[in-house]
């Protein structure tokens, strides 16, 4: 009976243990992202008094740029064809900034003094 005992207790281990291990070994794979190559917003910090921040990367193709504060909100969404992205209409604080090239997205925090 302990023998019985055992043996199951040993197999149950085992099995919640390669379990564990297979979903943490998915778990890796997938959150190896792709970063949009050369990608840079300056200035940063920015002065309130500034209009235009520039995003620039290595391709330097379309981007569609989303800004968050920093309780997760969405506040502004553009689709910018340039460099140059009016900030105007947004007020001094820390925003996240989600940015997406050719279906890789990345984030950067931006603070406007």
């Amino acid at each position: 009976m302990k023998r019985n005992y055992f043996l199951s207790l040993f197999i149950t281990l085992a099995f919640f243990t390669t379990q564990y291990g297979i979903a943490q070994n998915v778990a890796n794979s997938k959150s190896i992202q792709q970063t949009i190559e050369g990608l840079s917003i300056y200035p940063n910090p920015v002065n309130s008094l500034k209009t235009y921040i520039y995003i620039t990367s290595k391709l330097n193709s379309n981007k569609y740029v989303e800004f968050y504060n920093v309780l997760g909100k969405q506040i502004f969404t553009t689709r910018l064809t340039g460099k140059e992205l009016n900030i105007s209409n947004l007020d001094k604080g820390v925003y996240i900034l989600k940015i997406t090239e050719n279906n890789v997205s990345e984030t950067r925090k931006l603070v406007i003094k």
